[in-house]
């Protein structure tokens, strides 16, 4: 009995060590894809887990570092209250909460709110950046590490609509975007003590696309976005060491597969990041492919967006040449998220929409009704996937076999 309970007790420690955490907006590397297997396809109200009550407001994704969710929100009548919360991945428990006061601009659209950017995580810490541009590291136990509150050292970097930029962790360099059309800046500041190691200028213009991380470039470097077009940068010291200025869109954000860069630019541009020229490579441009809000996403071997008008498009990875399509309901503000062949898709209404993408034409299996408005992109962890409105946090999957 004992060689048994320490060989089950084995095996579950080596599955909590293989499970892949999500540890940013559309998990690692910011392709929106897990590695999970077993996710639930065709979804019942059964397959909710749990579900457990949010304070104030929030568009941000929830991230996940073992058995700890992380999640953000903004209370108040200027949502002037900015809160981290922190609920038990297991049971939906909330295990604490921290609230600071806004010490920058709360003032955003009515569609969107302070608690817009997704948090990000080292494994250690986790960063959370607000609209008003304050940025709040804490462990995982709630600690605060440091504060700034990013108007006192630039006090025009806001827009009136609000931010939604969400950080990402480099090479333990945090890289956030703050771009507006006044004092528009991209920062790499140190995890240990929140001071700059760089500030950099960007073009002038509201801009909501997130950084990506580009871990296998000649040196550590991150993807930035803007109207103007990408910019790849090292992330140690702000350089700039290649670019693409033919423009790119400000809402939706890129996507990389190995050392292809899907840049929503006309279109869709395929660019090749894996050299050290001044100029990032165009590989091909397809028209036939044009994202809205949500960002791309590649898997089965093939690139897929979504249009203003609900309708997914499948386009191969050779050229952005159209393969299918498929109508979904939209309107739709959050980015997919999948494994496998596998995509889960929320409309603003909260219609769940889960699509089997290797079918020919593309097969929608099944749709769940949350009853709320979901913005917040999904995020997929540990065998399941969470989402968020305003009011509520959900935790989807497959109920325990009794």
């Amino acid at each position: 009995m004992k060689m048994w309970t320490t060989l089950v007790a084995t095996l579950l420690s080596a599955l909590a060590t293989s499970a892949e955490d999500w540890r940013q907006f559309r998990g690692p590397s910011s392709t929106g894809i897990s590695i999970e297997t077993g996710l639930p396809a065709r979804l019942s109200q059964n397959h909710i887990l749990w579900q457990s009550s949010l304070p104030g407001r929030g568009l941000s994704s929830p991230i996940v570092v073992g058995n700890n969710i992380f999640i953000s929100a903004a209370d108040g009548g200027d949502q002037e209250r900015l809160m981290v919360l922190c609920i038990h991945a297991q049971s939906g428990v909330q295990k604490w909460k921290r609230t600071f006061w806004a010490t920058g601009r709360t003032m955003c659209h009515e569609k969107t709110c302070v608690a817009a950017p997704t948090p990000v995580s080292d494994g250690n810490h986790v960063v959370t950046l607000y609209s008003s541009n304050d940025l709040i590291c804490l462990d995982l136990e709630g600690n605060l590490k440091w504060l700034r509150g990013l108007t006192v050292d630039y006090p025009n970097v806001s827009n009136s609509l609000g931010m939604a930029s969400s950080p990402v962790v480099v090479d333990g360099v945090l890289v956030i975007q703050v771009e507006n059309d006044s004092q528009s800046l991209a920062l790499g500041i140190r995890m240990e003590d929140g001071r700059n190691l760089w500030s950099l200028d960007r073009p002038k213009g509201a801009n909501w696309t997130s950084p990506i991380p580009l871990e296998q470039a000649p040196v550590p470097s991150v993807i930035l976005q803007s109207s103007k077009g990408i910019h790849l940068v090292d992330v140690h010291t702000g350089s700039v060491i290649s670019t693409y200025t033919d423009g790119a869109s400000t809402i939706p954000s890129s996507v990389l597969f190995g050392s292809t860069l899907l840049a929503p630019s006309h279109g869709v541009t395929a660019l090749d990041v894996s050299g050290q020229g001044s100029q990032l490579p165009v590989l091909w441009r397809s028209r036939a492919l044009s994202p809205a809000t949500a960002s791309p996403m590649v898997m089965d071997n093939a690139v897929f967006v979504v249009n203003n008008a609900g309708v997914l498009t499948r386009g191969n990875l050779d050229g952005g040449g159209r393969e299918w399509q498929l109508r979904l309901k939209g309107p739709f503000s959050a980015s997919a998220v999948g494994a496998g062949t596998i995509q889960y898709w929320v409309n603003e209404k909260g219609l769940l929409q889960v699509v089997n993408v290797a079918v020919e034409q593309g097969h929608l299996v099944s749709v769940l009704d949350l009853g709320q408005p979901v913005l917040a992109t999904p995020s997929l962890a540990h065998g399941a996937l969470y989402l968020r409105s305003d009011e509520t946090l959900w935790k989807i999957g497959s109920p325990p076999v009794l």
